[in-house]
């Protein structure tokens, strides 16, 4: 039994060590990748607008006078993630705009980490007046949902409607508290190191891309080569796992409630909304989408068989139909 016993130790020390020097590998390697300035790194396809407290990286396709559609990417994508709809908008004569918003992409992050979903609704908003965009339909995905709610709460005479794409919002239940954080995952976040290289290994490597795009979707065969390469391009940004380190607090360990999480929020909102949901979603399951539509005035859900989180990518032909025929309803 001592034996047993001393061989399991010698074990559980191994697995530590092991892990301790794969955590250690994948932080110099993002420390060796990450070291192009985001100005440098950001493609010329797109420009720069002072947006709040920051400068966002845009992307724009279609006439200057078109109707204005906006989107917001979720965790780990970009503006460029929208490439196909904001494409096939443009042809059909709207004014595109695909924003970056931090800490990812090429945008600016701020000096001191300020990533709750009221901040980045105010740098939605600011993009909008820089751009001097008076009307405009907000179309977001995943958890760049609630920010796109927030833009819609801070400045309702601008937005046209909403287009939210299995959106990850939180919303609490009518009069409840939000969830608590496990005590564990607080210290956890709090010792950046361990917290870095966490995000070194699973969030900002670009040999995990694949795997962690395959997570949110129902078929991984979906997860392209041509996919995967546009998600990793922007990994090579000096600082961007320090960046997203300092933005996972925000997703997992919020120190705020945000408008966006309060049922009452979307009782309240008079602007038409379209909620796309993928019926095979595990990550924000469809209940959600039923829930959002439930409490929302003008709320519209539509279901695409077959896909989970991502359908843009999962069935693009569907959602470019759908998309298409929502911004029309809103123009």
């Amino acid at each position: 039994m001592k034996r047993l016993a001393k061989w399991g130790c010698y074990a559980v020390a191994a697995a530590i060590v092991l892990t301790a020097a794969v955590l250690i590998l994948f932080s110099w390697q993002a420390h060796r990748r990450e070291v192009i300035p985001a100005r440098e790194a950001a493609p010329a396809s797109g420009r720069y607008v002072n947006a709040a407290d920051v400068a966002i990286f845009v992307q724009e396709s279609g006439p200057a006078d078109g109707p204005a559609v906006l989107f917001v990417h979720g965790t780990g994508a970009w503006s460029e993630t929208w490439r196909e709809s904001m494409s096939i908008l443009a042809r059909a004569g709207y004014r595109a705009i695909g924003i970056d918003l931090p800490p990812f992409g090429y945008s600016q992050r701020p000096a001191r980490p300020s990533y709750a979903k009221q901040d980045q609704g105010r740098r939605i908003v600011g993009v909008l007046d820089a751009l001097k965009i008076t009307r405009v339909i907000l179309v977001g995905h995943s958890f760049g949902a609630g920010p796109t709610v927030e833009a819609a709460l801070l400045a309702p005479r601008q937005v046209r409607g909403l287009v939210l794409v299995d959106a990850a919002l939180a919303i609490r239940a009518d009069g409840g508290a939000p969830e608590p954080v496990s005590p564990l995952l607080n210290a956890l976040l709090a010792v950046v190191p361990l917290r870095n290289a966490v995000v070194a290994t699973f969030l900002t490597n670009p040999g995990f891309t694949r795997k962690l795009l395959q997570g949110f979707i129902d078929d991984p065969a979906r997860a392209t080569d041509e996919r995967v390469v546009v998600y990793q391009r922007p990994l090579v940004v000096e600082g961007t796992t320090q960046a997203v380190g300092e933005w996972l607090p925000a997703l997992l360990a919020p120190a705020s409630v945000s408008a966006s999480e309060d049922p009452a929020s979307y009782k309240s909102l008079r602007m038409p909304v379209f909620a796309i949901w993928g019926d095979r979603d595990t990550i924000t399951p469809l209940e959600q989408g039923k829930r959002l539509a439930g409490i929302t005035p003008k709320a519209e859900l539509l279901v695409v068989n077959g896909v989970g989180h991502i359908p843009q990518i999962e069935d693009p032909a569907r959602f470019q139909e759908l998309l298409l025929a929502c911004v029309g309803k809103l123009k």
